[in-house]
């Protein structure tokens, strides 16, 4: 695996339950403002039941990229941990927003 997906993941693992960060929110923290995309692409290209919290990424304007079933396995998933998450996919990320410290 090469760094700058390994710090992708790292991060990933380290958004509190109950908290969301965005694609380029991760892409920041990790020190490549500007990749958002490029973590999407590793969130997307995740396997099946890896145990990362992939569904506490989402994009920037608080919403759920993914589509159809999909999205709506990342929406429960969000409110299996107590994020309000709208029918179409749209979270407050005045409320639940990590704002990237190590500490909830």
């Amino acid at each position: 695996m090469d760094d700058f997906a390994n710090q992708i993941y790292t991060l990933v693992h380290q958004i509190p339950y109950g908290k969301v960060a965005t694609y380029g929110d991760i892409a920041k923290f990790a020190g490549y403002p500007g990749y958002a995309r490029q973590v999407g692409r590793l969130m997307a290209t995740l396997p099946e039941g890896s145990k990362l919290p992939w569904h506490r990424v989402i994009n920037a304007k608080g919403m759920i990229s993914l589509t159809g079933d999909n999205l709506q396995r990342q929406r429960k998933k969000l409110l299996e941990e107590g994020i309000t998450v709208t029918e179409a996919g749209k979270i407050k990320l005045s409320n639940y927003r990590w704002d990237g410290s190590w500490y909830n």
